[in-house]
């Protein structure tokens, strides 16, 4: 474990991404197809799909061809499909044409929900995800949308079985949209919508009535709490149910057209005769659904098949539909925030002046790795670079922004500037006979960093000269961020412009070596902000002359009393200090203002009387932990953005944990779903532990 946490810190003061969930744990557990990963970084519409009706609801061929017919029609609505499945072991979203085929042919694959998914997982097995395990996967991977056939629920006399479908209780604590036609009507129709509100989940139907569905029929005889008429209103629910951070799903049931509804009556009969049977064979739980679908299929030629294709089909048009709108909301609602903050407050626009990696990972699958030889393993793309998270955390918290940095002009600049469309990048070089910066790690399986190496050679090429070609913008900004990666002499200069023009710059040391950068000359006394972490902060001190421990304390009092007493010669000229401690939270050093930190950009300095605010941090636990690289930058990003928008310090703070917490639970170092309202600590429930308070000396 020891070595494992030193990896991450390494990969986390590097820059480096990661392209999968668990790089440093096991990233074999969960993968994402590189169609379905591009499309969320790019904020474009994706829709998951479930696999239980591949391994169990359909026989074969038809199940095959189902499953790929609904993947063309998600692409033919203009979004990308990411059918759910565990192959050997390992939970993939988005499945390749061979996968879907295997998982098709294959008569040992399981059903696996909730429950079921560490066995499998342990054993090494496949199987195909049934509603509440694709929720899962989903919602890990930042997918907001689900389609599927129809949900489970209350089986008959489920009031003394208590024979409860895992995808109720799914719902009631996955925030996910589910699009099916309802609820089967095999089983007790009623007592599953009390259940849904039991759990909190809010339940719409999709067209003109609110009548709910029942699988087969458009009608059940039951009505929904509510209605949406079209994709944008069911949009706006789903985007209204995020923005809540309620941690509960939505319900959308899509009657079946009337065209393709089955004969209601034969159908019925079918379904009577098939549960008595299922019952006189003593068929309970799981098999219930499969054995009854097979019986109710037999009984009625093949029809109730047919209307179970339709309704698939419908629901994979309707659910692609609503994606899409959701999607286009997002980016109106993020340009809107970016217009209106532009209008509003141009002077609140950041130059960002750092560095951009394009990222590679080899993870070893054996305990040791053998050099000299080819060893089986994963490599995984990804990127990075500090300077390039803080522009992507800005940007998504729409913030005009400006990033100046250089790429060589060869294939991974191409692919890094296309994946960061989303943010100004005309300040990026790109030279001719240069690389772009890359770095490669080399991890064994237990997650110890074996080998590193990296080319960062192009960092150098920000330089002075260059940069000096944005003085406008430098000198009008509100804020400059540098990150630790570029040329001494360009922090000396834009410390200098920083000086001039009074602006307010924020220094992101990057790692212990290059905090001292700044330091080396009077350059650190222009700047206003600093993010370092403990041991960034004991070199910033040495680099002075002041005396620092040779071992960092391990208990939280005594990490607390170091970082007060090694920011306090600092905050001479520094406006903030924002000390990173890890697990333990941040501790915000600054000047005294109406019982806490004052966060906001200084005009002139002055003499203060100094404080300390220390915020514990956000429980995640290892399970939620997909990506350790980007909380950092998450972190500080956010804490920019909420400083501009002239929040309060709690609310600054608090965004950034919240970033963090985003950045931790997502497979890409700067979540995709990290928006103003995920972050906003009036919109998101969470449970936040009191912050302490001390004065400085």
């Amino acid at each position: 474990m020891r070595m494992l946490k030193r990896a991450s810190a390494l990969i986390l003061r590097r820059g480096i991404t990661t392209y999968q969930s668990r790089l440093c744990k096991n990233d074999s557990l969960f993968r994402v197809h590189p169609s379905v990963s591009q499309a969320l970084a790019e904020n474009k519409p994706v829709v998951a799909l479930e696999s239980t009706i591949i391994t169990h609801g359909m026989p074969y061929p038809h199940n095959l061809s189902t499953a790929k017919e609904v993947e063309a029609i998600v692409r033919a609505e203009g979004a990308t499909p990411a059918t759910v499945g565990v192959i050997k072991g390992e939970v993939h979203v988005g499945l390749s044409s061979e996968v879907l085929d295997h998982l098709a042919r294959c008569k040992s694959s399981l059903k696996v929900s909730r429950r079921d998914l560490p066995y499998v997982i342990s054993k090494g097995l496949s199987g195909g995800t049934t509603v509440s395990a694709t929720m899962i996967a989903a919602h890990r991977a930042g997918i907001p949308v689900f389609v599927t056939g129809g949900i489970g629920g209350v089986h008959r006399d489920g009031e003394n079985s208590l024979d409860i479908s895992a995808d109720l209780t799914e719902l009631g604590r996955t925030p996910i949209a589910v699009v099916s036609a309802g609820v089967k009507s095999i089983l007790d129709i009623g007592r599953t919508l009390e259940f849904l509100e039991t759990q909190g989940v809010c339940v719409a139907t999709y067209g003109a009535s609110k009548n709910f569905p029942a699988f087969f029929a458009p009608r059940s005889g039951f009505t929904s709490p509510y209605q949406v008429c079209n994709p944008e209103e069911a949009a706006e629910l789903i985007a209204s149910t995020l923005s809540l951070g309620l941690q509960s799903g939505v319900l959308l049931a899509v009657p079946i057209a009337e065209e393709h509804a089955a004969t209601g009556q034969q159908i019925e009969e079918a379904i009577q005769a098939a549960v008595t049977e299922a019952s006189a064979k003593g068929i309970t739980g799981r098999d219930v659904t499969p054995f009854i679908l097979q019986k109710v299929n037999e009984l009625t030629e093949g029809k109730s098949l047919q209307a179970n294709i339709a309704l698939i089909h419908n629901n994979a048009k309707v659910g692609s539909q609503i994606a899409c709108a959701l999607s286009k909301q997002m980016t109106e609602r993020k340009l809107k925030t970016k217009t209106h903050h532009h209008g509003k407050h141009s002077e609140s626009d950041i130059v960002v002046i750092g560095g951009i990696n394009v990222d590679f990972i080899a993870k070893g699958k054996t305990k040791t790795l053998h050099f000299g030889q080819t060893n089986p393993g994963s490599v995984c793309q990804s990127f990075g670079g500090v300077g390039r998270n803080i522009a992507d955390s800005l940007s998504r918290l729409g913030i005009s922004l400006l990033l100046i940095s250089a790429t060589g002009a060869d294939s991974h600049s191409e692919a890094v500037l296309n994946y960061c469309k989303h943010m100004n990048t005309s300040g990026v070089a790109r030279l001719e006979e240069q690389s772009t910066a890359t770095y490669c790690a080399v991890i064994t399986e237990s997650g110890e960093l074996s080998l590193g190496l990296g080319d960062m050679d192009i960092h150098q090429q920000i330089t002075e000269q260059y940069v000096s070609q944005f003085e406008k913008q430098l000198s009008s900004a509100t804020l400059v961020c540098l990150d630790g990666n570029i040329p001494l002499s360009t922090i000396d200069y834009v410390c200098s412009i920083a000086k001039k023009h009074n602006i307010n710059v924020w220094y992101e040391p990057t790692d212990s070596e290059k905090a001292c950068k700044p330091f080396l000359s009077d350059a650190w006394k222009s700047l206003s902000y600093s993010s370092p972490n403990l041991a960034e902060l004991c070199t910033m001190n040495k680099t002075l002359g002041i005396p620092t421990p040779e071992v960092l304390p391990s208990s939280l009092e005594e990490v607390l009393s170091l970082a007060v007493a090694l920011s306090r010669p600092l905050l001479e000229h520094l406006h903030c200090l924002v000390v990173t401690l890890g697990a333990s939270g941040v501790l915000v050093c600054g000047e005294y203002d109406a019982g806490s930190v004052n966060l906001q950009p200084r005009k002139q300095k002055r003499r203060r009387q100094l404080c300390a605010v220390h915020y514990p941090a956000l429980t995640v636990t290892a399970e939620e932990t997909m990506n350790v690289s980007g909380a950092g930058d998450s972190l500080a990003g956010a804490l920019m953005a909420g400083i501009l928008q002239r929040r309060d310090t709690d609310s600054c703070v608090r965004m950034g944990l919240l970033a963090a917490r985003l950045s931790l639970a997502s497979p890409h170092p700067i979540a995709p779903t990290l928006t103003l309202d995920s972050v906003d600590p009036n919109k998101v429930q969470t449970h936040w532990p009191e912050p302490s308070f001390m004065w400085i000396a």
